[in-house]
């Protein structure tokens, strides 16, 4: 039998918070249509993403992915930075 190895779940999403060290919190958006009314309904969900060398800024668009669980509420990596935030 041949063994196929799962790909890691990837979602994107906005950097809220980056003032924990080496983690940043990312905001993901996504739409669900409700069940009587048919309207599309945006809901949010925040998730821990550790960040090896703090390289993330707030408002940074990134590509998180699912990982072995890092600590309490972590187990998302960052994958890669899709767009940086523009400067002030």
């Amino acid at each position: 039998m041949s063994e196929k190895e799962a790909s890691a779940r990837t979602l994107i999403g906005e950097v809220v918070s980056n003032r924990m060290e080496k983690t940043i919190a990312v905001l993901v958006e996504r739409q669900v249509q409700h069940p009587l009314y048919k309207k599309c309904i945006r809901r949010s969900t925040k998730f821990l993403a550790h960040d090896e060398g703090n390289e993330c800024n707030e408002g940074d668009t990134v590509a998180i992915e699912e990982c072995r669980p890092l600590s309490k509420r972590k187990s998302w990596r960052l994958q890669q930075i899709l767009q940086r935030a523009p400067q002030i």
